[in-house]
């Protein structure tokens, strides 16, 4: 039987099993996992971790403490090939309840919920195509997966990322199963991104009885935010944002302490130099008398590069694409971080946005279009069935 009979039993699993896919999907969304409760992610690791289980995988959870547990899986561990590795998360960044109870649903063709789209479709997507590929008795090469519970807080704390690269290594190529795109991008490139976490102290008094008293932290660090946006340089590709400001305590009072955390993204690592030594430049310098200040720099998920192995790869999926009547995506490069920096990194090429198509994401509109989820997961399989005209 060829390739393309094959790719047709495979269409039919997926058209067989659509009402379960969906239901799984289901499920997995309703299981709700912010990144910040590991004990809920904890739980989705588990039910995740029993599907693939079910479809033949042999499975760990993997201890990320103080963050949430990462799962490594393997079907076929003896096959001659190269490993296939599917990466990727199923921690979210939405606290428990933000969307009510049961908050998956489907409306117009499009479903919601916390992680529909980023990135429990995904990981549906990957369980079914593993499912189809069993299911026709393909058995050419081993297929891995590694799903953290943390991605979205960067693996802050824990040793995730050093887990994709040992795990990742040797691979035949990967799917980073992230958000895939509305209009049928893959992702090719993303930058890496990096945290400053600044701190001003000032004087605490009573703004009405002792206002000349008071030095205010909140004053001197509007003029250090000012400065650092004016870091971005977007011919580099550099952003710098000032995402959340802490200060204060009641309106009546001169504000002793404001805090803020700055969102860095580079295409470039050495970018990283010329950042941490102006942000440095603008802490140590006052222009509020008798302020002083603080940072903390956190690195976060390191730049994807689009290296040639990976647009090596992506050449493969767009031949395979036209060949098989599919959707021909394009290739573009994201500015948000993601696991595929450290697949890469492994040495296995990867793309990244491979999961279910759709847009919003982070916020409550976040949706993801339902019918994407099998034209990605033919895709996913199509690619999988000519793995031999992948050639580095």
């Amino acid at each position: 039987m060829d390739n393309k009979e094959l790719f047709a039993k495979i269409c039919d699993y997926l058209k067989e099993h659509h009402d379960e896919m969906i239901a799984t999907w289901r499920d997995f969304v309703n299981t709700e996992s912010w990144s910040r409760e590991p004990e809920t992610v904890n739980v989705v690791a588990e039910k995740i971790k029993a599907e693939f289980e079910k479809a033949g995988m042999e499975c760990r959870l993997e201890d990320m403490s103080p963050n949430g547990n990462a799962l490594v899986g393997i079907i076929g561990k003896d096959r001659p090939g190269k490993p296939i590795v599917f990466g990727g998360h199923y921690d979210t960044v939405f606290p428990k309840g933000t969307f009510g109870e049961n908050p998956f649903r489907i409306e117009d063709g499009k479903a919601y919920g916390p992680g529909a789209l980023d990135m429990k479709g995904g990981i549906t997507i990957s369980l079914y195509v593993i499912k189809a590929l069993e299911h026709i008795g393909w058995k050419e090469n081993p297929i891995k997966i590694i799903y953290a519970g943390d991605e979205e807080i960067g693996h802050k704390g824990s040793k995730c990322g050093q887990l994709y690269l040992d795990e990742s290594k040797g691979g035949l190529f990967g799917f980073n199963m992230e958000t895939g795109l509305i209009d049928n991008a893959l992702c090719i490139g993303r930058k890496g991104s990096l945290n400053a976490n600044i701190t001003v102290n000032g004087r605490e008094s009573h703004a009405g009885n002792d206002f000349t008293a008071g030095i205010s932290a909140i004053e001197e660090m509007c003029h250090k935010i000012l400065k650092i946006q004016k870091l971005t340089d977007l011919e580099k590709g550099t952003t710098v944002n000032t995402g959340v400001i802490k200060g204060g305590t009641v309106p009546n009072a001169v504000p002793q302490e404001c805090s803020a955390v700055i969102d860095i993204r580079i295409e470039d690592w050495a970018e990283k130099d010329r950042i941490y030594a102006e942000i440095e430049k603008i802490v140590a310098e006052s222009t509020v008398e008798g302020t002083s200040a603080t940072v903390e720099f956190i690195e976060g998920l390191p730049i994807y590069e689009t290296t040639p192995g990976v647009m090596k790869f992506f050449d493969h999926v767009v031949d395979v694409a036209a060949d098989y009547g599919l959707p021909i995506p394009s290739g573009k490069r994201l500015g948000g971080g993601s696991d595929a920096s450290y697949i890469t990194m492994a040495g296995t090429p990867v793309i990244c946005s491979f999961g279910v198509r759709g847009q919003w994401n982070h916020t409550k509109r976040e949706y993801a279009v339902v019918d994407a989820m099998e034209e990605r997961a033919k895709l996913i399989a199509a690619v999988i069935l000519e793995k031999d005209k992948f050639v580095l």
